[in-house]
């Protein structure tokens, strides 16, 4: 009796076993039969391909993922669906900004339409859709969907990834992983919610920034410590950035951060981390440009205002600025420029005829509702924006005197939403006229009470004092239209006793002068030009 249950035991292990390496050969020869063709996009064992136009890509094969899967502890379905479709809705976004057309309405030259192949079965082609693509394979692998549980499906039909293949922007090479292969100077920037930013050099002459998802940032900790899946929650937040280097690409401003390239490689035992390479920019410090000089703080706002403009006639529609905040912005040469678009968005606020309410801290404003939507809310949301963080604290202050009614009609106009974008623009501009062709000071009546001295090629390098607004700490530095302008500006200044000509100018062709107290150091300078007062 002993003798047969042992050999009964055997036989059980003997038929497990077996069943084992029937498992795994079905398993393998499965894998053999039904993996579409798949070539891996690393960047470091493979150029980026180049056909002439821009591409999109759709990365990460079906069953690759389905092995990932597998390979984990099994998710709960409700749980893990709703991570699943916030990745799919992100993806869907991403889709639609790529497949939107120019509209007859844009201002920018329209981009071309851009060329799209999946990596799984390279198939170029210009009516690319991704849920065709998706069904295509789909249906080649049927009936190995059907041995998945439908959560599974879910999860693998949702972790397509996107590659933007540019060969170039208007002409421009894109930069790739072998560009950042060999940074030096790195610099760690900061983070938001999503992003980490650094600063780089390249070949040691052209500085970039950086940016990547934050492994330790508040998106990716809370997204693991809810569903515990880093691979989708890094998908998730890499969507993001794919978002943003898309709207780099499709909205081409000077007022828009340009995307220089980006790199696909693995990171952190995950398979195809994205880094964007962009166009470097000083953060916008609010109190700083508050002791800035008013020529500069008018460069800001009248950039802002070029940039709505353009995002409310854009390519892609009316796009409005969801986090907008002086934090989302840099300065690149004095210019403003927007540099982030993650949370950008062409969607306008459904409504029925009694709800279309846009609401701020301070108050509300109520806008008409048509055919289910909020009408120009996009555009009147950005205005008001620019409006509460920008125009009330520089747009007025220690502007010329003669242009402050017509600043205060502009701060007053868009803080009560009675101007549109267009009418903005164009007060604006006439400002920059006026400024820029020196009319602002066709009313001054004021006299010169005292006598300059010309002395050519000369210079006073001390007797310095200072003045605000300066374009020197140290010194008083400042911009006039003309030697009239100068003098006067001496003249109100108690201390001012001689002021020295550069040649240098701002952006307006306005001209540096600057300010002294005497004239003790004055020395020989070729091609500076002084001024000194002969009388009293």
């Amino acid at each position: 009796m002993l003798l047969i249950k042992r050999i009964t035991m055997k036989r059980r292990r003997i038929v497990v076993a077996a069943g084992f390496c029937l498992a795994f050969f079905l398993g393998t020869l499965m894998n053999l039969l039904y993996i579409p063709g798949f070539e891996h996009h690393h960047y470091h064992e493979k150029q980026q391909q180049v056909t002439g136009d821009s591409q999109l890509q759709v990365g990460e094969s079906v069953t690759e993922a389905v092995a990932e899967s597998n390979s984990k502890p099994a998710v709960g379905s409700r749980h893990h669906q709703d991570l699943l479709l916030q990745i799919r809705e992100r993806f869907d976004e991403v889709v639609r900004y790529r497949q939107r057309q120019a509209h007859g309405s844009g201002t920018g030259d329209p981009v071309r339409p851009l060329e799209r192949r999946r990596l799984m079965d390279s198939e170029p082609g210009d009516n690319w859709d991704p849920i065709k693509v998706i069904e295509r394979t789909d249906n080649r692998q049927t009936h190995f969907q059907n041995r998945l549980s439908p959560s599974i499906y879910m999860h693998t039909a949702s972790r397509k990834d996107f590659t933007m293949n540019l060969s170039s922007i208007n002409r421009t090479p894109m930069l790739g992983c072998s560009s950042i292969d060999n940074v030096t100077n790195v610099q760690y920037l900061g983070s938001g919610y999503t992003k980490a930013v650094y600063k780089a050099s390249l070949n040691n002459s052209l500085s970039v920034a950086l940016k990547s998802v934050d492994f330790g940032g508040h998106d990716m900790e809370n997204c693991v410590k809810k569903y515990g899946s880093p691979g989708d929650c890094y998908r998730l937040a890499s969507f993001k950035i794919v978002k943003e280097m898309t709207l780099m690409e499709r909205l081409q401003h000077p007022n828009i951060l340009k995307l220089y390239g980006y790199c696909y490689q693995d990171s952190n035992d995950i398979q195809d981390t994205v880094t964007a390479i962009t166009e470097l920019g000083s953060p916008l410090e609010m109190i700083q440009l508050l002791q800035t000089s008013w020529e500069e703080r008018f460069r800001i706002c009248l950039s802002l205002v070029r940039l709505l403009h353009y995002l409310a006639h854009s390519p892609l529609g009316s796009v409005t600025l969801l986090d907008f905040r002086p934090r989302q912005f840099v300065l690149v040469a004095g210019e403003l420029k927007v540099t982030d678009l993650d949370d950008a968005s062409t969607e306008e606020a459904p409504c029925s005829p009694s709800d279309c309410v846009m609401e701020f801290p301070a108050r509300n404003f109520t806008l008409p509702c048509s055919r289910g939507r909020c009408v120009g809310i996009n555009e009147k949301r950005n205005l008001y924006n620019a409006y509460r963080f920008f125009f009330t604290y520089l747009l007025p202050h220690s502007a010329p005197p003669t242009l402050r009614p017509l600043l205060d009609k502009i701060v007053n106009s868009t803080g009560e939403l009675i101007w549109g974008i267009d009418e903005t623009l164009l007060q604006l501009e006439k400002v920059l006229h006026l400024y820029r062709n020196g009319f602002y000071l066709q009313n001054s009546t004021q006299t010169h009470i005292t006598d300059y001295k010309h002395v050519v090629d000369a210079s006073i390098p001390e007797e310095n004092y200072r003045c605000w607004p300066s374009y020197q700490h140290d010194g008083c530095l400042l911009s006039v239209f003309s030697i009239t302008e100068a003098i006067g500006v001496c003249e109100s200044h108690a201390q001012c006793q001689a002021f020295v000509l550069t040649n240098q100018t701002t952006w307006t062709g306005h001209q540096l002068v600057f300010f002294k107290t005497g004239t003790a150091s004055l020395s020989s300078a070729k091609g500076r030009v002084t001024y000194v007062r002969v009388g009293s």
